[in-house]
């Protein structure tokens, strides 16, 4: 088994080769402009260590892996449009840089280059990798509707945000894991264990990214500070303070959420301050090692070799205690 930076450096050389066409420029300027900000890539790597661990060929899942990552970020040009992102990875968003049209049909050039890249599989696996890929797509799409039908709720439960989480990020983890997996050719309650392991790591891995917009450093976690806060979106630590504050807390919660020419930096500071004050902080590093630990679970029900069990250890521990 291969570390972590060696599966991504994997990934890194595939994604610095692709060929995009030179025109439009319009059209492909912008993709190439996202995908060289780089990123964790989190799920090219998954992709590939759940292919070796499984006793597969890396090389066979190399462009599905790439793929997967064009997906990602694909949803990530999207996404900055609908939350009117200024920032990604410490650079301009791509509608910010050129405009919204540009990045909603850049997007969708992204979407089917990504579609391509995964269909590159094996014909014997192919059938299962598009069904699986196809399935994800959908729930992210379902997560995402879920996210805003939140914005113009009051009544959204700490569950339904896990569920909505769940289906926008945990399940690409889930995916990339899985992918892996059938490209080896493994059986069904592997690909199945290491779905799984996926899954709850990327619960896990949504409840830091909450944590860290509120409390992260902005040159590490690559985008500003207090977003969410911002944005009143409803997050595992606005729904849980929702529920948690009284009196004098609740209404100024409540006046925080309904004043729209609050400053930036006065909105985000008292917020912040009604988290620590309701314990929010501490209710969301409980249920990051309650999803932590569930990773551990369902990563012992695969079967695999001692070196590729602590791959995957590794890799949840590096996640869980990530700063960006």
């Amino acid at each position: 088994m291969l570390n972590l930076d060696e599966y991504r450096k994997m990934a890194n050389d595939e994604i610095a080769a692709i060929p995009y066409p030179t025109t439009p420029k319009g059209l492909y300027e912008p993709i190439s402009y996202t995908m060289d900000l780089g990123g964790k890539r989190l799920r090219p790597a998954l992709v590939l260590m759940a292919c070796e661990a499984m006793g597969g060929d890396t090389s066979k899942a190399l462009k599905a892996a790439v793929g997967l990552e064009l997906f990602h970020n694909f949803t990530l040009l999207h996404d900055d449009v609908m939350d009117k992102a200024d920032v990604r990875r410490g650079k301009p968003t791509v509608h910010r840089r050129w405009n919204e049209n540009t990045a909603i049909l850049s997007g969708d050039a992204m979407l089917t280059m990504a579609t391509q890249y995964v269909a590159q599989v094996e014909p014997v696996v192919l059938p299962a990798v598009m069904e699986l890929f196809n399935r994800t797509a959908m729930e992210i799409y379902e997560g995402q509707q879920y996210d805003m039908d939140f914005e113009v709720r009051n009544n959204v439960t700490v569950e339904e945000y896990i569920e909505m989480i769940r289906l926008k990020t945990s399940v690409l983890l889930g995916c990339a894991c899985k992918m892996g997996a059938i490209i080896a050719g493994a059986s069904e309650a592997n690909a199945q264990a290491l779905y799984d392991t996926g899954v709850y790591l990327g619960l896990a891995f949504q409840l830091q990214d909450d944590v860290l917009d509120v409390w992260g450093d902005e040159v590490t976690f690559g985008k500003a500070i207090g977003g969410d806060i911002m944005n009143n979106k409803k997050t595992f630590l606005l729904i849980g303070a929702m529920q948690k504050a009284q009196d004098d807390d609740a209404n100024e919660l409540r006046r925080w959420l309904n004043d729209e020419y609050a400053l930036r930096s006065e909105k985000v500071a008292a917020v912040t301050a009604l988290y620590e004050r309701l314990g929010m902080r501490e209710a969301a590093d409980e249920a990051i090692k309650r999803y932590n630990d569930m990773a551990f679970e369902a990563l012992n029900k695969a079967e695999l070799s001692e070196d590729a069990r602590e791959s995957f250890v590794k890799f949840i521990e590096g996640l869980v205690g990530r700063k960006s």
